[in-house]
């Protein structure tokens, strides 16, 4: 009979999570084990090796983030919501320049990798998917279909994250908010 697991997969992945946010891309087994307080082997025999605990974490993303976002959203008026739900699903709390560069570094390695590429296809979809519904709630005269304006915001979202961690300039989430702001208001418009 196997013995139950006293470790679960959620405190592995959000040790692996804590350990790229310090070391990004060049982050090892060892220091997700030691985060975790585990040992190395039992890393290895939950996930096998450094890619597939990389796509176990977005596996985990993939079916969270939609839930992360529209649980921004709730009771909120609909535009206030669009506004939480695009700043809640980047990172948790906000970070510091270097924190959000070794993500987007972490990014850059996941995209060379096949199956890891494949799911942040998936994890995309996943956050316009919320994004449209969103989108359609809010008064927005102006705006593209809500498919197309959900993958605008998110290129927004995106792009604003990236350039923040090369030029920072006062917090992330303003940063997001001033430009999402831009494009809202503007679509706001008949």
């Amino acid at each position: 009979m196997a013995r139950p697991k006293s470790i679960t997969d959620e405190r592995l992945l959000k040790a692996t999570g804590d350990v790229i946010s310090r070391e990004g891309p060049d982050f090892t087994m060892a220091q997700v084990a030691a985060e975790a307080k585990v040992s190395v082997g039992t890393l290895a025999a939950r996930f096998g090796s450094k890619s597939g605990l990389l796509q176990a974490l977005s596996r985990r993303e993939i079916t969270q983030v939609g839930d992360r976002m529209r649980a921004a959203a709730e009771g909120l008026p609909p535009l206030e919501g669009l506004r939480a739900a695009l700043t809640s699903w980047f990172f948790e709390g906000a970070p510091d320049p270097a924190t959000a560069g070794n993500h987007l570094a972490q990014l850059g390695v996941d995209l060379m990798d096949p199956a890891l590429r494949a799911l942040l296809a998936d994890l995309h979809v996943a956050i316009e998917t919320a994004l449209r519904d969103l989108v359609a709630a809010v008064d927005l005269p102006g705006a593209p279909e809500p498919g197309r304006a959900a993958r605008v915001l998110h290129a927004l979202v995106s792009g604003a994250t990236l350039d923040w961690s090369i030029r920072p300039d006062g917090g992330l989430v303003d940063r997001m908010l001033h430009d999402v702001d831009a494009v809202l208001d503007a679509w706001g418009r008949p």
